[in-house]
Protein backbone atom coordinates (compact mmCIF):
# COMPACT_ATOMS: atom_id res chain seq x y z
CA UNK A 1 0.00 0.00 0.00
CA UNK A 2 1.39 3.23 -0.87
CA UNK A 3 0.00 5.32 2.03
CA UNK A 4 0.22 4.02 5.86
CA UNK A 5 -2.70 4.67 8.03
CA UNK A 6 -1.67 6.18 11.01
CA UNK A 7 -4.11 7.76 13.89
CA UNK A 8 -6.64 10.06 13.39
CA UNK A 9 -6.30 13.76 13.33
CA UNK A 10 -7.03 16.25 16.38
CA UNK A 11 -9.52 18.18 14.49
CA UNK A 12 -11.49 16.17 11.89
CA UNK A 13 -10.84 12.52 13.02
CA UNK A 14 -9.39 12.12 9.16
CA UNK A 15 -6.45 9.81 8.64
CA UNK A 16 -2.95 11.34 8.71
CA UNK A 17 -1.32 8.97 6.42
CA UNK A 18 2.46 8.54 5.49
CA UNK A 19 1.88 10.71 2.31
CA UNK A 20 0.97 13.64 4.42
CA UNK A 21 3.97 13.34 6.63
CA UNK A 22 6.02 13.73 3.62
CA UNK A 23 4.04 16.00 2.04
CA UNK A 24 4.19 17.93 5.40
CA UNK A 25 8.30 17.68 5.61
CA UNK A 26 8.40 19.02 1.80
CA UNK A 27 6.00 22.36 2.04
CA UNK A 28 3.08 21.13 0.14
CA UNK A 29 0.48 20.38 2.26
CA UNK A 30 -2.79 22.57 1.97
CA UNK A 31 -2.72 24.83 4.54
CA UNK A 32 -5.92 23.71 6.73
CA UNK A 33 -4.37 20.25 6.14
CA UNK A 34 -0.90 21.62 7.14
CA UNK A 35 -2.18 22.79 10.06
CA UNK A 36 -4.08 18.89 10.80
CA UNK A 37 -0.71 17.21 10.73
CA UNK A 38 1.16 19.62 12.89
CA UNK A 39 -1.36 18.96 15.58
CA UNK A 40 -1.15 15.38 14.81
CA UNK A 41 2.73 15.51 15.27
CA UNK A 42 2.82 17.80 18.26
CA UNK A 43 1.24 14.58 20.67
CA UNK A 44 3.33 11.77 18.44
CA UNK A 45 7.05 12.81 19.31
CA UNK A 46 8.55 9.81 16.97
CA UNK A 47 6.75 10.89 13.86
CA UNK A 48 7.99 13.94 14.48
CA UNK A 49 11.49 12.57 14.97
CA UNK A 50 10.89 10.93 11.61
CA UNK A 51 9.55 14.44 9.74
CA UNK A 52 12.77 16.27 10.95
CA UNK A 53 15.18 13.84 9.62
CA UNK A 54 13.30 13.74 6.64
CA UNK A 55 13.52 17.88 6.44
CA UNK A 56 17.50 17.57 7.43
CA UNK A 57 18.14 15.20 4.38
CA UNK A 58 16.56 17.86 1.98
CA UNK A 59 18.88 20.24 3.57
CA UNK A 60 21.92 18.10 3.08
CA UNK A 61 20.91 17.48 -0.48
CA UNK A 62 20.05 21.02 -1.67
CA UNK A 63 23.82 22.20 -0.05
CA UNK A 64 25.34 19.57 -2.29
CA UNK A 65 23.55 19.62 -5.39
CA UNK A 66 22.37 23.59 -5.24
CA UNK A 67 25.68 24.86 -6.66
CA UNK A 68 25.82 22.44 -9.59
CA UNK A 69 21.94 23.14 -10.67
CA UNK A 70 23.17 26.85 -10.43
CA UNK A 71 25.95 26.60 -13.12
CA UNK A 72 25.28 28.45 -15.88
CA UNK A 73 25.09 25.96 -19.30
CA UNK A 74 28.11 26.47 -21.71
CA UNK A 75 27.09 28.82 -24.48
CA UNK A 76 28.80 26.23 -27.01
CA UNK A 77 28.54 22.71 -26.81
CA UNK A 78 32.52 21.45 -26.58
CA UNK A 79 33.64 18.94 -29.10
CA UNK A 80 35.26 16.11 -26.63
CA UNK A 81 33.15 14.66 -24.71
CA UNK A 82 31.56 15.97 -21.23
CA UNK A 83 33.00 13.18 -19.21
CA UNK A 84 36.08 14.29 -20.50
CA UNK A 85 36.87 17.65 -20.06
CA UNK A 86 34.87 18.03 -17.13
CA UNK A 87 35.09 15.19 -14.92
CA UNK A 88 33.71 16.19 -11.77
CA UNK A 89 30.36 18.26 -13.14
CA UNK A 90 29.78 14.47 -15.18
CA UNK A 91 29.50 12.92 -11.98
CA UNK A 92 27.59 15.16 -10.61
CA UNK A 93 24.90 15.51 -13.18
CA UNK A 94 24.32 11.98 -12.36
CA UNK A 95 24.06 12.36 -9.08
CA UNK A 96 21.41 15.30 -9.40
CA UNK A 97 19.33 12.64 -11.57
CA UNK A 98 19.68 9.86 -8.83
CA UNK A 99 18.54 12.27 -5.96
CA UNK A 100 15.79 13.80 -8.20
CA UNK A 101 14.78 10.30 -8.48
CA UNK A 102 14.99 9.55 -4.69
CA UNK A 103 13.41 12.75 -3.55
CA UNK A 104 10.22 11.87 -5.66
CA UNK A 105 10.02 8.21 -4.29
CA UNK A 106 10.21 9.56 -0.88
CA UNK A 107 7.56 12.21 -1.43
CA UNK A 108 5.49 9.18 -1.74
CA UNK A 109 6.95 6.14 -0.14
CA UNK A 110 9.55 6.65 2.11
CA UNK A 111 13.11 8.43 3.19
CA UNK A 112 17.16 7.04 2.42
CA UNK A 113 19.42 7.50 4.81
CA UNK A 114 21.55 10.81 3.10
CA UNK A 115 24.19 10.72 5.57
CA UNK A 116 25.34 8.05 3.60
CA UNK A 117 24.99 9.32 0.78
CA UNK A 118 27.09 12.58 1.61
CA UNK A 119 29.68 9.91 3.12
CA UNK A 120 29.81 8.72 -0.78
CA UNK A 121 30.13 11.60 -2.19
CA UNK A 122 32.92 13.29 -0.08
CA UNK A 123 35.11 10.27 -0.79
CA UNK A 124 34.45 9.64 -4.80
CA UNK A 125 37.12 11.32 -6.29
CA UNK A 126 36.54 13.50 -9.64
CA UNK A 127 39.18 12.04 -11.92
CA UNK A 128 38.13 8.35 -10.73
CA UNK A 129 34.05 8.69 -10.87
CA UNK A 130 33.97 10.86 -14.17
CA UNK A 131 35.18 7.15 -16.11
CA UNK A 132 34.81 4.62 -13.02
CA UNK A 133 31.76 3.06 -13.28
CA UNK A 134 32.61 1.38 -9.75
CA UNK A 135 32.06 5.20 -8.27
CA UNK A 136 28.59 5.09 -9.74
CA UNK A 137 27.47 1.69 -8.53
CA UNK A 138 28.36 2.94 -4.95
CA UNK A 139 26.30 6.39 -5.77
CA UNK A 140 23.51 3.77 -7.07
CA UNK A 141 23.61 1.46 -3.88
CA UNK A 142 23.62 4.66 -1.68
CA UNK A 143 20.56 6.17 -3.15
CA UNK A 144 18.24 2.97 -4.07
CA UNK A 145 19.28 0.35 -0.82
CA UNK A 146 17.92 2.51 2.24
CA UNK A 147 14.47 2.88 0.39
CA UNK A 148 11.90 1.08 2.52
CA UNK A 149 9.15 1.71 0.41
CA UNK A 150 10.25 1.74 -3.37
CA UNK A 151 13.47 0.24 -3.53
CA UNK A 152 13.00 -0.94 -7.32
CA UNK A 153 11.40 -0.29 -10.44
CA UNK A 154 10.26 -3.70 -11.59
CA UNK A 155 9.60 -6.62 -8.53
CA UNK A 156 10.83 -10.27 -8.33
CA UNK A 157 7.50 -11.05 -8.64
CA UNK A 158 8.17 -10.12 -12.37
CA UNK A 159 11.65 -11.37 -12.82
CA UNK A 160 11.29 -12.95 -16.24
CA UNK A 161 9.39 -9.32 -17.39
CA UNK A 162 12.61 -7.74 -15.54
CA UNK A 163 15.45 -9.68 -17.07
CA UNK A 164 13.39 -9.23 -20.57
CA UNK A 165 13.01 -5.61 -20.38
CA UNK A 166 16.69 -5.24 -19.21
CA UNK A 167 17.91 -7.40 -22.09
CA UNK A 168 16.26 -5.41 -24.65
CA UNK A 169 17.25 -1.73 -23.17
CA UNK A 170 21.00 -3.18 -23.09
CA UNK A 171 21.34 -4.84 -26.25
CA UNK A 172 22.70 -7.90 -24.79
CA UNK A 173 21.52 -10.46 -22.64
CA UNK A 174 21.22 -9.56 -18.83
CA UNK A 175 21.35 -12.45 -16.49
CA UNK A 176 19.94 -12.03 -12.67
CA UNK A 177 22.01 -14.02 -10.67
CA UNK A 178 20.33 -16.23 -7.83
CA UNK A 179 22.02 -15.46 -4.33
CA UNK A 180 19.84 -18.07 -2.31
CA UNK A 181 22.56 -20.17 -1.45
CA UNK A 182 24.91 -17.14 -0.73
CA UNK A 183 22.14 -15.48 2.25
CA UNK A 184 20.41 -13.21 -0.50
CA UNK A 185 17.09 -13.28 -2.15
CA UNK A 186 16.31 -11.22 -5.29
CA UNK A 187 14.22 -8.53 -4.86
CA UNK A 188 13.65 -6.72 -8.15
CA UNK A 189 15.81 -4.49 -10.24
CA UNK A 190 15.65 -1.17 -12.03
CA UNK A 191 16.71 0.94 -15.19
CA UNK A 192 19.17 4.00 -15.05
CA UNK A 193 20.95 6.07 -16.67
CA UNK A 194 25.06 5.65 -16.79
CA UNK A 195 27.93 7.56 -18.36
CA UNK A 196 27.29 6.87 -22.04
CA UNK A 197 24.15 4.50 -22.04
CA UNK A 198 21.56 2.14 -19.78
CA UNK A 199 22.72 0.66 -16.43
CA UNK A 200 20.81 -2.30 -14.82
CA UNK A 201 20.83 -2.65 -11.38
CA UNK A 202 19.96 -5.44 -9.26
CA UNK A 203 18.64 -5.45 -5.78
CA UNK A 204 19.25 -8.10 -3.06
CA UNK A 205 18.10 -8.47 0.63
CA UNK A 206 19.17 -10.70 3.28
CA UNK A 207 16.62 -12.05 5.96
CA UNK A 208 18.44 -9.44 8.21
CA UNK A 209 17.39 -6.40 6.27
CA UNK A 210 21.21 -6.41 4.61
CA UNK A 211 20.75 -5.41 1.02
CA UNK A 212 22.82 -5.88 -1.95
CA UNK A 213 23.41 -4.17 -5.03
CA UNK A 214 24.80 -5.55 -8.95
CA UNK A 215 25.40 -2.70 -11.23
CA UNK A 216 25.64 -3.84 -15.00
CA UNK A 217 27.05 -1.25 -17.26
CA UNK A 218 28.61 -1.79 -20.90
CA UNK A 219 30.45 0.61 -20.53
CA UNK A 220 33.10 -1.23 -19.18
CA UNK A 221 34.94 -2.71 -22.29
CA UNK A 222 38.74 -2.50 -22.60
CA UNK A 223 39.28 -1.73 -18.75
CA UNK A 224 40.55 -4.72 -16.29
CA UNK A 225 38.98 -8.05 -16.25
CA UNK A 226 40.52 -8.82 -12.79
CA UNK A 227 38.54 -8.49 -9.43
CA UNK A 228 38.94 -5.37 -8.33
CA UNK A 229 37.89 -3.29 -4.68
CA UNK A 230 37.25 0.00 -4.23
CA UNK A 231 34.98 2.12 -0.78
CA UNK A 232 33.22 5.43 -1.10
CA UNK A 233 32.42 6.10 2.39
CA UNK A 234 30.43 3.15 4.06
CA UNK A 235 29.30 1.48 0.66
CA UNK A 236 32.35 -1.40 -0.40
CA UNK A 237 32.53 -2.12 -4.17
CA UNK A 238 34.39 -5.33 -5.49
CA UNK A 239 34.10 -5.14 -9.58
CA UNK A 240 34.70 -6.66 -12.39
CA UNK A 241 34.43 -7.18 -16.49
CA UNK A 242 33.28 -10.58 -17.77
CA UNK A 243 32.86 -10.26 -21.69
CA UNK A 244 30.38 -6.86 -22.88
CA UNK A 245 29.53 -6.32 -19.64
CA UNK A 246 31.05 -4.51 -16.51
CA UNK A 247 29.96 -5.53 -12.78
CA UNK A 248 29.96 -3.78 -9.79
CA UNK A 249 28.53 -5.82 -6.39
CA UNK A 250 27.80 -2.92 -3.84
CA UNK A 251 26.94 -2.94 0.16
CA UNK A 252 27.56 -1.40 3.49
CA UNK A 253 28.70 -4.92 4.31
CA UNK A 254 32.04 -6.16 5.51
CA UNK A 255 34.90 -6.57 2.77
CA UNK A 256 35.48 -10.13 3.23
CA UNK A 257 31.18 -10.78 3.21
CA UNK A 258 31.01 -8.74 0.31
CA UNK A 259 33.86 -10.62 -1.64
CA UNK A 260 32.10 -13.89 -0.99
CA UNK A 261 29.01 -13.01 -2.66
CA UNK A 262 30.89 -11.29 -5.10
CA UNK A 263 32.78 -14.65 -5.89
CA UNK A 264 29.26 -16.11 -6.24
CA UNK A 265 28.21 -13.41 -8.80
CA UNK A 266 31.00 -14.23 -10.78
CA UNK A 267 30.59 -17.80 -10.73
CA UNK A 268 27.12 -17.74 -12.17
CA UNK A 269 27.66 -15.06 -14.61
CA UNK A 270 30.98 -16.97 -15.99
CA UNK A 271 29.24 -20.21 -16.50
Amino acid sequence: MNDIRLHPAPATGTPITEADLHGYADGQLPPARHAEVEAFLASHPHDQTRVDAWKEQRRALHALLDPVLDEPLPLRLPLAPPARRWPWRALAAGVAVAAASASLAWTVRGAMDARHLQAVLATAAPDRAAGGYAQRAAIAHAVYAPDMGRPVEVGVDNEKGLVTWLTKRMGAPVRAPSLSQAGYELMGGRLLPGGAGPVALFMYGAADGQRLTLYVTREAAGEQTAFQFTQEGPVRVFYWVEGTFGYALSGAVSREELQRVSQEVYRQLQG
